[in-house]
């Protein structure tokens, strides 16, 4: 019906994530968030989408992204599709930052033709990450995200490898070369400190999402 909320959930199974998190780390917090979603709302919940918008990473073997334009049609399509059936509510399970810059205007697209959807927005979480984090800086494979694979997933967690690898950086992405003044140097694929990760930090910060998640819902 035009109230049934579709959920979407949206987690890259090819990006790097240092050297001690898999290829698949966001599609592992997706499938983490969409359990949860599926146990405590009234939601109708389509396939995962495992490929999307993350030029940060190219450099790092392994990693891929969808252009801009295709990851926002993809979405869009998607959406287009199940609206013909019924369902005007949309919600993207989203696990990513860049794929936001592909997200808004896809909300917009589908606005237009009177589809309303949503997605979850990362950074509404930053100021506990704040509280929590004791690591100088970072958002990738740091920490905070190391930490909640260790509360999702800990085997898919292998500690003996994670490293800090921090470079204060405004630059756009990152990159293996030191000489590159655009992106934030990181040798190992890691910005942040992932040997100050813990379950217990995983458990708040994963717990706050899932309650994020569940209000936008």
């Amino acid at each position: 019906t035009p109230e049934t909320i579709v959920v979407i959930p949206l987690g890259a199974e090819a990006k790097e994530h240092g050297p001690h998190l898999l290829l698949k780390n966001d599609l592992i917090l997706a499938e983490y968030f969409q359990q949860r979603v599926l146990q405590e709302a009234n939601v109708v919940m389509a396939p995962m989408i495992n490929y999307h918008f993350y030029p940060s990473f190219l450099e790092y073997p392994g990693s891929t992204s969808l252009r801009l334009s295709t990851a926002r049609d993809l979405v869009v399509d998607i959406c287009r599709s199940l609206a013909h059936y019924g369902p005007k509510k949309f919600y993207i399970l989203n696990t990513g930052i860049s794929t936001v810059r592909a997200l808004n205007p896809a909300r917009d697209t589908l606005a237009a033709e009177g589809i309303i959807m949503q997605f979850t927005d990362l950074k509404r979480i930053s100021e506990l990450e704040k509280k929590i984090s004791k690591q100088e800086g970072g958002t990738h494979a740091d920490e905070i995200e190391t930490s909640m694979i260790l509360y999702m997933k800990p085997e898919a967690v292998n500690m003996k490898l994670a490293v800090k690898d921090y470079t204060p950086s405004s630059g756009r992405g990152l990159t293996r070369d030191p000489s590159n003044k655009n992106s934030t140097y990181s040798p190992s694929g890691t910005w942040g400190d992932a040997t100050l990760a813990t379950v217990e930090k995983g458990k708040l910060v994963t717990e706050a999402l899932v309650a994020q998640i569940l209000n936008d819902i």
